[in-house]
This record gives C-alpha cells, structure tokens and sequence, in this order.
C-alpha cells in the first residue's frame, strides 16, 4: 500500500489510540512488524501544546518512516496552522481524526463530529491539504448514527479536497464500540473512491484479517484494540497473509523480554510514576492474552515501584515452569 511517495512493507498498520499507542507502544509494534504506525490524537490548538501530556503525544518516531502524526479540531485555521507544525518537527504524514466518538471531543464538534457537517469537511481538508507537502490522511466513522450512513460521501470529498488514504472504523459514532463492524458499508466506501482505504473495526485474529480483506476488498488494515496487550498480532497477521499457516506462539523467553522491555521504556519514558500508572493498563490487557495469570494481574496493578512489576513480572515467567500459554 503506497501514501504519498511512500510505500509500506505491509498492510498491516497500527490505530492511533489516545492514552495507548504512546511512543513505546508504537515501537513495540513495529517490532512485531507493524506496517506504519501514528501518534496518538493531539489536538490542533498548538497554544495547548506546552503540555507535559501534549509533549508526549508529539514525540514523533522519527526512526520509524513514514512518521506519521494524528490531529484532532473542528478549527480548518487551526487544524492548517498544527498540521504545519508538525511537519516542521519532522512529520511526513498528516492524518486528520474525524473517527473518534468520545464525549469530550464530539461535544467540542471535532471527532467523528464532524461528519454530520459534510460542508465543513470539506473547508477543513481542503484546507490542511493547502498547508503542508506532506500527505494527508483520514480516519472516519461510517457515518454519524445508522440512519445517517454518509461515509461514502465523506469518502468523495475527501478524495476530491486531496486526501491520499482514507481509514475507516466500520461503525457510525452513535454505536460507539457496539455491535459488530460493518465490513460490508466499508466495501461500498472503497467502490466508491480510487484512493486507498483502510479498514478498522474488530480485527483481533489472522483469520478475521483475512476474512475482513475479502469482504472489504480494502488495501489495508487498521489494528486498535487487538493490538492492546498483544502487540504480536502484527506477527500473527503477517505469516497469516504471507504463508496461510498458523503463527507460532511466542516462546516464553521472548514473551518474558517483549513484557519487560515494554515495562522499562514506559517507566525510562513517563518517569517512574507516572510509568508505573500507565503500566497498569497494558499490564492488565497482556494478562487477557494469558493463561492463568489471574494472581500475576491482581498483584502487579497494585504496587507502587517500577522495581515492584518488574519484579513480579519475572516472577510469574519463573513461576511458568511449564510454559506459557497464550489465550486464543
């Protein structure tokens, strides 16, 4: 799948998830082989960018190309102004966020917001087109709720205002996480337009990749909550597409380094404390992937050290004298 001038190894890319796909994360995926991976969403108002929560959100993979960053606002000056900005910090992809269906952003008209104002849209692409020489990209929503299905229009604009990819989660904002995606609308989106799409919405398994290719027939993949606390999807959907076979569990060594090495970057990156909150979350998401690891959960989401999960989490690996077993 090519963006612009440039072309990915795979088409398997990672969701940007704000409050999850932090720069460690994003690395950690990439690892795993993940096609392209985009900051978390940040919002266009570059006066609230002197955050410390702002200034983590912009830490671009400036190893990783194409370094892709996303941006959230219903401002079309705004959204111009921050997309400029972060191309002078060394992004060379722009993607515009009119998917999310959070509260706090839809009730500020930005997000998956936006769709129920096709014209202004179209001001607001047109507009971070405009502004950069990078590429722009797109994540929307199927539409604004299931009697307002208008992805495909949306889908049009954006391919005549200049966007060069278009992601799109396969649910209206109203249905938020509910239900299942609807691969099928997705399929209409991608007939109705020449740019590439992507398609987003419960792809968690290489066989649900697989079936959601065919149905879609969509150039690419967006992988968001099945990445969480299982960041070797990305493994498992690569030798799924490249050899139809079954991906190999990971060995528990390499299970034991993924989970510490991810620890150590979250505690080096956020601070001890704060590392050590924001670890919690992926602790718990890897321990859903696990067999048997109630007791390791319970325990390591409460202590208060870096030393402490580190600790703990050797401990369980030691523990597992058997092997550990992956949840399907």
């Amino acid at each position: 799948m090519r963006i612009g001038p440039y072309q990915l190894d795979n088409p398997f890319v990672l969701a940007p998830m704000a409050g999850v796909t932090d720069a460690p994360f994003r690395q950690l995926c990439r690892q795993f082989g993940a096609g392209m991976t985009t900051s978390e969403m940040t919002t266009a108002d570059i006066n609230l960018w002197q955050t410390a929560k702002s200034r983590r959100r912009l830490d671009l993979d400036l190893d990783a190309e194409p370094i892709a960053v996303q941006i959230a606002g219903s401002d079309p000056g705004q959204l111009a102004t921050a997309a400029r900005a972060c191309v002078e910090r060394g992004a060379q992809i722009i993607d515009i966020n009119m998917g999310c269906p959070a509260k706090k952003v839809c009730k500020k008209l930005a997000g998956s917001a936006l769709l129920k104002d096709e014209k202004l849209v179209e001001i607001i692409l047109t507009a971070v087109v405009a502004a950069v020489d990078a590429p722009v990209t797109l994540k929307i929503r199927t539409g604004w709720d299931p009697e307002h299905r208008n992805g495909a229009t949306i889908a049009r604009i954006a391919e005549q205002s200049g966007i060069l990819a278009l992601a799109v989660h396969g649910r209206t904002r109203a249905c938020r996480y509910r239900g299942h995606a609807e691969y099928d609308t997705i399929a209409q989106i991608k007939e109705s337009i020449s740019i590439p799409v992507i398609a987003n919405g419960d792809i968690s398994s290489p066989e649900k990749s697989l079936e959601v290719l065919r149905l879609t027939n969509a150039d690419g993949l967006m992988i968001g909550r099945g990445a969480q606390g299982r960041p070797w999807i990305f493994g498992e959907l690569l030798q799924s597409l490249r050899n139809d076979c079954d991906f190999a569990p990971l060995e528990k060594n390499h299970l034991r380094d993924t989970m510490l090495g991810h620890l150590k970057n979250m505690h080096r990156f956020y601070g001890e404390v704060g590392g050590v909150r924001v670890a919690r979350k992926h602790l718990t998401w890897y321990c859903q992937n696990l067999v048997n690891a109630d007791d390791f959960r319970y325990r390591v989401v409460r202590v208060e050290s870096a030393e402490e999960q580190i600790g703990l989490t050797r401990e369980y690996f030691e523990r597992a004298d058997g092997g550990i077993s992956i949840a399907a």
